[in-house]
């Protein structure tokens, strides 16, 4: 009866260590793809920060035409 015990509490071990290892596999490819997300993340933001970027620089110009438009309609007097 002893051996039976002995054997059936192996077995159990076998089992949740089996378990375990499945539960490290697992956790390891979840880091790995957490890791990818921010990298991504990282990029995608580098990326936004750009084009916020040159959307400041737009406006820039923008303003900058538009002040040159009024100063030339103000010297041929063609404002309304």
């Amino acid at each position: 009866m002893t051996d039976n015990t002995e054997n059936l509490i192996l077995e159990h071990l076998k089992r949740f260590q089996a378990g375990q290892d499945r539960i490290e596999r697992e956790l390891k490819e979840i880091k790995s793809r957490i890791t990818t997300l921010e990298s991504t993340t990282a990029t995608i933001m580098q990326y936004l920060a750009h084009m916020s970027g040159s959307i400041a620089e737009q406006h820039v110009r923008y303003d900058s035409l538009l002040e040159r438009i009024e100063r030339i309609e103000r010297r041929l007097d063609l404002t309304v």
